[in-house]
């Protein structure tokens, strides 16, 4: 047993001197951060979102290895979207998206930095040699690489005269034992309570502030493109209430429009008013101010998406905000001209009102047109004329196949939210966008056939991943098991 302890000893002195301080940790992962900043993602909504809530739990895991006397150990699964051109080989599963990134997923089961820090670089097929240029604690750098790579297995009987649980055994038995929704609400229900009592001041104090603001400036809505914290909104609609107090007569154009919280400012392609959250508020003032001149900017939008109509035999040109990037109104005009000067030149013979009824969205990332299973076409905007004549009339009987099953299934979505809020008495049910009206039935058809009193007044989200957030609201995923 003493030999035990003095091995132990040694191990901790070991693990010392390869530790990462929270701030090598942070310049270490300085290139998977920039691999899959959700920001570099903007063109693309589900792979901005993924890594988005993957790198909210990421943080979360780095935190708790930090915090004094850490012990506790459970398994992470995460899955990031990585902008690449080839695939590499590494250990993790990986898939491409549609967009044509590479997705990667793996599980951290690491108990200090430095070995989180390599297990995520490799994961991702990152070169790891700069990590060895930062600072190393306690001992001398030879010293440190000469016992860096020596295991260290303690005796079975160890665990069991301290009572220590052998990591080994965890691992294994994560591996064995798949995360299941009742077990999973048992372990994270008591948080979730902690965290939604504790928000709900807070959410009363969002709604108030919401109807106030919507009724002072006669708006259709306020509304956030990013899943913030509640404490986060209400700050945002504190500052724009003291905006309308400092300069009301700025406002005054903003009648019957939705207000978009967001990244940058300006007015969308749906025709919502933007305000960018870092700018200040004269930034915010000059969109209000320039409103008038974006109602013109509209009318030539409008006239464009008319003329591709006519010259598609009347198939309609939309956008879609919860598919599509959030594109400003300049960047969809940009978008729309360019594609009918392309049309124009080409004179495609497409019969008159041949297509009508029948949708399409333009995308700049795509290079070939394809169907969405909604039934609206996505067309590239730099598409060859001939392939997208061709590729139109061949699909044209799938698309209003897939419209009319649209309807259906957003009715059938629709009437499956209101029948599981009412049994489990939740508060609130709702899904992230990037979880398809498909998804989201068959979760529900699913959860009604179980008994769930835990989630009587919760906030349940359907997502791809299992996570409590900030406030309170637990993610579960579509397809749990």
């Amino acid at each position: 047993f003493v030999r035990l302890c003095l091995e132990k000893i040694l191990s901790k002195c070991i693990l010392q001197s390869r530790s990462l301080s929270g701030a090598d940790a942070v310049n270490a992962l300085r290139p998977f951060y920039f691999a899959v900043h959700p920001d570099f993602f903007g063109q693309h909504p589900k792979e901005r979102e993924v890594n988005e809530n993957s790198l909210k739990r990421l943080n979360g895991y780095l935190e708790n290895l930090q915090k004094p006397g850490f012990r506790s150990f459970k398994p992470t699964r995460l899955t990031f979207y990585v902008r690449e051109s080839e695939p590499n080989s590494c250990n993790a599963q990986e898939s491409f998206s549609a967009s044509g990134f590479r997705a990667v997923s793996f599980t951290l089961r690491t108990r200090d930095l430095l070995s989180t820090v390599l297990a995520i670089l490799n994961s991702c097929s990152l070169s790891t040699e700069h990590v060895q240029s930062l600072h190393v604690n306690s001992q001398p750098r030879k010293e440190a690489k000469a016992v860096l790579n020596r295991p260290i297995k303690w005796d079975k009987t160890y665990y069991s005269f301290t009572g220590f649980k052998d990591p080994e055994e965890e691992i294994e038995q994560a591996r064995r034992v798949e995360t299941t929704l009742i077990s999973w609400l048992d372990d994270n229900e008591a948080n979730a309570v902690k965290k939604l009592k504790k928000s709900l001041p807070l959410r009363e104090e969002l709604e108030r502030l919401k109807f106030e603001l919507s009724h002072q400036l006669q708006l259709s809505d306020i509304r956030w493109q990013r899943s913030w914290g509640v404490a986060h909104r209400c700050s945002q609609l504190h500052s724009l209430g003291r905006l309308v107090q400092q300069r009301p007569e700025a406002l005054k154009n903003v009648k019957g429009h939705t207000l978009i919280f967001t990244d940058r400012s300006g007015m969308s392609a749906a025709g919502h008013v933007m305000l960018g959250t870092m700018d200040v508020h004269h930034h915010w003032t000059k969109v209000f101010e320039r409103l008038p001149n974006y109602y013109k900017l509209q009318k030539r939008v409008l006239f464009l998406e008319d003329q591709i109509s006519h010259l598609l035999g009347g198939i309609q040109v939309i956008y879609i905000e919860e598919l599509q990037p959030l594109l400003t109104l300049e960047e969809h005009f940009d978008n729309l001209d360019s594609f009918y000067n392309k049309l124009l030149d080409s004179r495609l013979p497409f019969h008159p009102r041949s297509l009508r009824g029948l949708q399409m969205i333009l995308e700049n990332d795509r290079y070939a047109p394809s169907l969405h299973e909604l039934g609206h076409f996505m067309i590239p905007t730099a598409c060859d004329p001939a392939t997208l004549q061709w590729f139109i009339i061949a699909k044209a009987q799938e698309a209003r196949e897939n419209l009319k099953r649209k309807e259906e299934m957003m009715l059938t979505e629709k009437e499956l939210i209101s029948t599981s809020t009412e049994k489990f008495s939740l508060d609130r049910l709702y899904k992230e966008p990037s979880v398809s009206s498909a998804q989201m039935i068959d979760c529900c058809k699913r959860l009604l056939q179980e008994s769930l009193p835990y989630l009587q007044g919760m906030h349940l989200c359907i997502s791809h991943f299992y996570s409590v957030l900030q406030d309170g609201d637990l993610c579960i995923p579509w397809n749990w098991k």
